[in-house]
């Protein structure tokens, strides 16, 4: 089933959400959107629910993943602008023995909180015992770790005696009005309305047979990936950041500032920042923004350098080809 609101267009785009469904990429799928015309452009295939058979709707809530980074980023460097964090100190000027506990072959003094933002600490994606590769060394090169972020997480909140979820909403959902956008409390489950997630692998990634993870608790994704939102909430938060609303022009410029990923496994052509990375297409299109894989969902969030055209879109399934989806989904509006 597949429905569209405020049609003026994407004729590609329709064509691939009913696609994407068709070929079992997922349950259901809702993307918007915004090139400046009103109201956006909301596409809808799928079902937000396979035993009731509920299509997905707008406005439904849904967990984000990785693209929490970009609001985890956004207050980091928010703290920077008021003088209240040096992005190039260590972390042990915060956190005081936690790196060397967990990785006590880690230089901590040598890892500052850009370090963390952009992925060059050194640190691996998962604490010791986890079957996880050993530190590197820090500013050698981008390596993606889940860790960084939930490091960044502690540190905002020693820095303003505040929680990380109070943070987000004070600096970024609650000026932009974003009222679907959270950080959810341990326990706190997805608001109303919202899709069911649907899942084919327990958390240490193993295939266990497609089962609703809708009310799991993925409180410990955190920092690196644990909020929720809905397209509208980030498409007004994607084009606030990209047109520069959310910090000022020097912190701005910061954010942006990328490193490579080449030789991490990402896909050729991306380059990470203090929270958002950008994608070079083969045809030359690069486009910037982010994205989230996590149990039972995957989003997008990209847009033109300027936020002056964006695409959001959420999948309630997790077994259908992040990367391969992505390059479908943008390749029908930016190419």
């Amino acid at each position: 089933m597949s429905m569209v609101h405020a049609d003026h267009g994407h004729p590609r785009l329709r064509r691939v959400l009913d696609r994407l469904v068709a070929d079992d990429r997922g349950p259901g799928i809702v993307v918007e959107v915004r090139d400046g015309r009103e109201p956006p452009w909301t596409g809808i295939a799928g079902v937000a629910d396979l035993e009731a058979g509920r299509p997905r709707r707008a406005g439904e809530h849904f967990r984000i993943g990785s693209f929490t980074k970009a609001f985890v980023g956004t207050v980091a460097l928010g703290l920077a602008a008021d003088g209240k964090l040096d992005l190039d100190a260590p972390v042990t000027t915060w956190l005081p023995g936690v790196v060397e506990e967990y990785f006590p072959d880690a230089d901590a003094t040598r890892i500052t909180p850009r370090r963390l933002l952009n992925h060059t600490s050194g640190l691996p994606d998962a604490i010791p015992g986890q079957e996880t590769p050993p530190a590197g060394e820090p500013g050698e090169r981008f390596r993606y770790s889940k860790v960084n972020y939930n490091l960044a997480g502690m540190i905002v909140e020693a820095v303003t005696g505040s929680t990380l979820a109070e943070e987000i909403d004070r600096r970024v959902a609650g000026p932009l009005g974003l009222a679907g956008t959270y950080l959810p409390a341990a326990g706190e489950g997805l608001r109303d309305p919202h899709a069911r997630h649907y899942s084919q692998q327990d958390e240490t990634g193993q295939d266990v047979g497609r089962h609703d993870v809708t009310d799991a608790d993925l409180s410990w994704a955190w920092a690196a990936g644990g909020m929720v939102s809905t397209t509208a909430d980030l498409h007004l938060f994607l084009g606030a950041l990209l047109g520069g609303r959310l910090l000022p022009p020097t912190r701005q410029e910061e954010m942006f500032t990328t490193v490579s990923t080449e030789g991490s496994g990402w896909v050729p052509g991306t380059r990470y920042g203090l929270g958002v990375y950008s994608q070079r297409f083969p045809d030359g299109v690069t486009l910037w923004g982010g994205g989230g894989f996590i149990q039972g969902s995957m989003t997008y969030a990209m847009g033109e350098r300027r936020g002056t055209r964006t695409l959001t879109g959420n999948v309630n399934g997790d077994w259908g080809g992040f990367l391969e989806t992505c390059a479908d989904l943008f390749g029908a509006v930016f190419h």
